[in-house]
């Protein structure tokens, strides 16, 4: 929703100022212009991009107009679900969590973590590390395992927005385009009278408006966007993997989780006697 707000903003901002400025907007009304600028940037988009790349814009684009916001109730509902799977595992021993890391859905402890069940990345990241830590019980390996999954993670949910980013550097220099194809056309109307010629040059610009407008008004912006969610997401597995690791070490389920806390950012980050609370109750 926010980012619809913010594409309105950026509509009525630009139509207000030109209409105050006394512009007429059918001259904006260039579909020439629209079709040579949005074409050759999808054509750009096609020769750089590979079919799994392709895909990942393509799903990429709705969580822009529509992003999962993680929030300090997420952050919580993992703290608190991860204390409970590490305090089992110390009261019962280590494979009593057995069942719940291969079958998550039906567990008693992911159960009552909503949020994170529905995230399926998250829930696979935890179960698949604590798989390998129940067969080796090495608390470095499963780091490493830990930080190569995440990096893997993190470039597949950057990608969308790197390459969002690189068509939006295009864009200008293809209203560039549109619009030197313009004044070509208008050289053609050299005799005409100046009436004619001002309106063919000014339709002409209208390509660099756009490619210009486009640019940093709305996609560079929703590049923007998808990078941040990816960093947002990325910060979000080193919670985790901040509690999996304490645990891994031999650290109380209560430290572990502290571990995390410290992990998160201050602004969505609870206080400790806060979520000491939440986990002793």
């Amino acid at each position: 929703m926010i980012v619809l707000v913010g594409f309105l903003v950026v509509v009525a901002s630009v139509c207000l100022g030109y209409f105050m400025e006394g512009g007429v907007f059918s001259v904006l009304l260039q579909p020439a212009e629209w079709v040579i600028i949005f074409g050759a940037a999808l054509g750009a988009m096609l020769i750089s991009s590979t079919r799994n790349s392709l895909g990942l814009i393509a799903r990429g684009l709705p969580r822009a107009l529509a992003p999962a916001h993680l929030g300090r109730e997420d952050y919580l509902e993992t703290l608190i679900c991860l204390s409970r799977l590490f305090g089992k595992a110390r009261r019962e021993g280590l494979m009593s969590i057995e069942n719940d890391i291969e079958r998550p859905e039906a567990s008693p402890v992911f159960s009552q973590a909503k949020r994170l069940v529905r995230d399926k990345t998250a829930l696979a990241f935890i179960c698949d590390t604590m798989r390998v830590y129940l067969v080796t019980g090495d608390a470095q390996e499963i780091e490493q395992l830990m930080d190569l999954d995440m990096a893997a993670i993190h470039q597949q949910a950057a990608s969308p927005g790197h390459n969002l980013g690189k068509v939006a550097e295009s864009l200008p220099g293809l209203g560039i385009v549109a619009a030197v194809l313009g004044v070509v056309l208008t050289m053609g109307k050299i005799s005409q009278p100046p009436e004619v010629l001002g309106h063919s040059i000014g339709a002409a610009l209208v390509g660099t408006f756009l490619g210009v407008l486009l640019c940093y008004g709305f996609v560079g912006p929703l590049a923007s966007n998808l990078e941040n969610q990816a960093m947002e997401r990325q910060t979000y597995f080193s919670v985790i993997r901040a509690v999996i690791a304490g645990a891994a070490r031999g650290a109380t389920p209560l430290i572990a989780v502290e571990y995390g806390r410290r992990a998160i950012p201050e602004a969505l980050r609870p206080d400790f006697a806060d979520l000491e609370a939440l986990l002793r109750g």
